[in-house]
């Protein structure tokens, strides 16, 4: 996939097409695959190979994939990547009626609890990352005091820091840095809360 900008997903349709569980966990390895076919996901999420295609056309006719150019020479085989280097779906888009609001609030729960679930998983598994791994795992909360704008800028600048090491890490790899690099899910969290 070449570099292609974040995707704002700003309709009704497209937010309810990305907000189904299979899809958003098709959607999480594709992004980490970064190119795949329907059997290749099928074996990851544990489901028919039917299933998964349907849902990769479902995520496709959406523009939030596209096919790929083939990676093997088995011509019957069909290659998927994401259409941009990400999806951000905003609040403001989806306010100005109910049923959009409450679709809106649907996804945003599906993300937590799968992100949740993650998380959840690697606690289970930990013993198995080893120590250097565990060191490097950071888990806290912070309570801050801000304004609405303080905290989009604090936002923004995260998300500039995140950007910097995931393309220094997709560069290095590309240059053959592969030894021990996994990958690394990091979820932030930013909103206003009263005791």
């Amino acid at each position: 996939m070449a570099d292609k900008e974040n995707r704002r997903i700003t309709d009704l349709g497209t937010l309810k097409a990305f907000a189904h569980p299979l899809r958003m966990k098709l959607y999480r390895s594709l992004t980490v695959a970064r190119v795949a076919t329907a059997s290749q996901l099928a074996e990851q999420v544990d489901e028919a190979v039917s299933l998964v295609s349907y849902h990769l056309r479902k995520l496709a006719e959406h523009g939030l994939i596209e096919e790929a150019e083939p990676q093997s020479g088995d011509g019957r085989e069909r290659w998927w990547q994401p259409a941009s280097d990400g999806v951000s779906i905003r609040d403001e888009d989806f306010r100005d009626a109910p049923e959009k609001a409450a679709a809106h609030s649907a996804a945003s729960r599906l993300f937590f609890e799968q992100r949740n679930e993650m998380y959840r998983r690697y606690l289970d598994e930990r013993h198995a990352w080893g120590p250097e791994w565990n060191r490097a795992v950071s888990d806290s909360e912070s309570t801050l005091r801000l304004t609405a704008d303080e905290l989009s800028r604090l936002t923004e600048e995260l998300l500039a820091v995140v950007n910097k090491y995931d393309e220094k890490g997709r560069a290095d790899e590309a240059a053959g840095g592969t030894a021990g690099r996994e990958n690394v899910a990091l979820h932030l969290y930013g909103f206003p809360f009263r005791p």
